[in-house]
């Protein structure tokens, strides 16, 4: 039986990296304090995103966002959230914590989550970010609402 022992591993051909399957390659974070209501149906961004750009295209995204201080006021509504690589939905994820609800209080939710594997077949720099929406188009939600602060990580993972 026979033992390598190595202090560190350099790339043999710049740019090419040293990428193990199933290992992260790179990871990038975003985040945002801004609060951001809306009484429409209308998808808008919330202010969150991150930009990675892969090393590689055969290699995948994994990405797992935490968006902070749902809310929602006023009866027959809910919170609506999307996760978007570019203009591509991945992900719709709502009605978490109670958000949904069709009660007339208000109810701000904590947390929403979301995570999602993602194939982008690409090298060029890809930008991912959430948006929300009034659910039923009545009373009015929000996302970042009090002092809460929303993150959103991108993890290249090796194929």
């Amino acid at each position: 039986m026979s033992t390598l022992y190595v202090d560190t591993i350099n790339e043999k051909t710049s740019g090419n990296g040293v990428q193990i399957p199933g290992h992260v390659v790179q990871v990038v974070t975003g985040s945002t304090a801004t609060a951001a209501t809306s009484t429409t149906s209308t998808y808008a961004d919330t202010g969150l995103s991150a930009v990675i750009t892969p090393t590689s295209s055969s290699n995948k995204i994994l990405v797992v966002v935490n968006q902070q201080g749902c809310q929602k006021y006023g009866s027959n509504t809910g919170l609506a959230l999307k996760l978007f690589r570019g203009v591509t939905e991945l992900v719709k994820f709502e009605g978490q914590l109670g958000i949904n609800t069709n009660t007339s209080y208000d109810f701000n939710g904590g947390g929403c989550g979301a995570t999602h594997l993602d194939a982008p077949s690409t090298t060029s720099a890809t930008t991912y970010k959430t948006q929300f929406s009034n659910r039923n188009g009545a009373g009015g939600v929000g996302v970042n609402v009090g002092d809460t602060t929303s993150t959103i990580t991108l993890m290249e993972i090796a194929q």
